[in-house]
């Protein structure tokens, strides 16, 4: 998100009031994988795509509300950016590439101008139905145009411009789909490698809920759940490394910097280093994080997953939410196992992802 914002994001997250969206959507996909049981109750199923039309869906509906269905198509064209960005990734170090006229790059020039021409629409539709009162700013767009609209207020310099709640848009889009589907993907195959952790999860989610749909309050009392998150998140990063750009003149444990000057956050090293973590730092091990955050390592500060200081993501409360309402979801139903043609292969093209998908048996309980 843009550091010059001139409206508060605090609203943006009135997660409570998100929930029923996050629990219809997630109902949605298991009742369409009851659907696809055999006779003996279980099923097989890559989880790749399963949450990444899981994430695009509550991202869809907490982002545009009544418009969700348009920010659908948002989701599918943002799904085939990804595909053909991926497909560049081998000529991203070749000067001059994204200016090439190929044929792939006028595709996603294409992509980006229909994104931006939907979301002009919406933004358009949902200002004009806020000033006549036609409308409600519950989801996340009514929040950022209201707060918009207050800070303006007759004041050209103080509001954003359309092209700035574009690019909000687009980002907060990108952060609240891609990210959480991939941290549901890691945590499901992990746990399918460790069952011992997912009964003692599936104990602690029915000991909170039995077989009724999760609560706010009680989402916030899973420490299992929770500590299995940040394992994930520790092991599998989303993002797995992060840039900033020293504004003035700065030291740095004993470095002078100027200005101007490019630093890069390897998350994924600082996350697996043993000299950080221990010895068993490549090893999955939740109960590290059994007394929080800060003392799971030798530095309070080594577990970064959604940044940290003043930029940290603002969505991290929401993407945990969706998750443990999703994995809490699925645990009340159904064990999982990995598929044997199942292959471990942990790659980054924009997010850490499964080369090869995340092919999981589902079984019912």
């Amino acid at each position: 998100m843009q550091d010059n914002a001139h409206f508060s994001y605090a609203d943006m997250f009135r997660l409570q009031r998100m929930l029923p969206v996050f629990s219809a959507c997630c109902e949605e996909m298991i009742t369409r994988w009851g659907n696809s049981m055999s006779a003996d109750g279980s099923c097989e199923i890559d989880f790749c795509p399963e949450f990444q039309n899981l994430t695009g869906d509550v991202i869809s509906r907490t982002a545009f509300g009544s418009n969700f269905q348009e920010g659908m198509k948002i989701f599918q064209l943002q799904g085939e950016l990804g595909e053909r960005l991926i497909q560049a990734f081998q000529t991203l170090f070749i000067p001059g590439y994204w200016f090439f006229p190929t044929k792939n790059n006028r595709r996603m020039r294409a992509i980006d101008r229909e994104i931006r021409m939907i979301l002009r629409g919406i933004i358009g539709k949902k200002e004009r139905a806020i000033k006549n009162g036609e409308a409600s700013s519950d989801d996340l767009l009514g929040l950022l145009l209201e707060s918009n609209m207050q800070q303006s207020n007759g004041k050209a310099n103080l509001g954003l411009s359309i092209e700035d709640i574009i690019q909000e848009c687009k980002l907060f889009y990108f952060a609240g789909m891609e990210t959480t589907s991939v941290l549901l993907t890691w945590t499901l195959i992990v746990l399918s490698m460790h069952p011992e952790w997912q009964e003692q999860a599936r104990e602690e989610v029915l000991h909170h809920f039995g077989r009724t749909t999760p609560d706010f309050e009680n989402l916030g009392r899973l420490k299992i759940v929770t500590m299995i998150f940040y394992e994930v998140l520790r092991l599998y990063p989303p993002i797995t490394f992060l840039t900033r750009r020293t504004y003035k003149a700065m030291e740095l444990g004993g470095i002078k910097y100027p200005a101007g000057v490019n630093l890069m956050l390897p998350i994924l090293f600082i996350h697996h280093d043993p000299d950080i973590w221990g010895k068993d730092a490549r090893e999955f091990n939740p109960q590290r994080f059994a007394d929080g955050i800060s003392n799971a390592a030798k530095h309070p500060a080594a577990f970064f997953p959604f940044g940290g200081g003043p930029r940290i993501c603002i969505g991290q409360n929401f993407a945990l939410l969706e998750a443990k309402m999703a994995l809490s979801i699925i645990l009340q139903r159904f064990s999982f196992e990995l598929s044997p043609s199942y292959v471990h292969a942990p790659y980054t093209v924009i997010t850490l992802q499964p080369q090869h998908g995340a092919q999981i048996r589902l079984k019912k309980i």
